[in-house]
């Protein structure tokens, strides 16, 4: 019974993660873009993430603005994001991975060239 029990308590250390909602936001952007003169339009929900594995020790520094450059980045038109979600992802206690994810609306900005509607 012991290991059982033992083997149970491991499992669920090395099993166990943890994922934090650090930030809401109206509206987030790394990219400069004029916000007087432009047609933007609301685009599909998207997602980027920075994540690094840990093998006893982060492998290397996760970044916000990395995430969201992916999340904008991921059309060609896009400017910034709405509706903004950043979670801090945990997920290791010897190995495992750790990192940023940014979810949100894209903001799609139609004078662009090539980005008619």
């Amino acid at each position: 019974m012991k290991k059982i029990i033992l083997l149970a308590a491991i499992s669920g250390i090395f099993l166990s993660g943890c994922t934090i909602r650090v930030a809401d936001m109206t509206v987030g952007s790394t990219k400069n873009y004029n916000i007087n003169g432009a047609q933007f339009v609301k685009g599909q929900r998207v997602k980027g993430e920075d994540t690094y594995p840990v093998i006893l020790f982060p492998t290397g520094i996760p970044n916000v603005k990395t995430a969201m450059d992916r999340a904008i980045e991921s059309n060609k038109c896009a400017v910034g994001l709405t509706d903004v979600v950043v979670t801090q992802l945990n997920h290791s206690f010897i190995f495992g991975s750790m990192g940023f994810r940014v979810e949100g609306d894209q903001i799609i900005d139609t004078s662009l060239p090539g980005c008619a509607k």
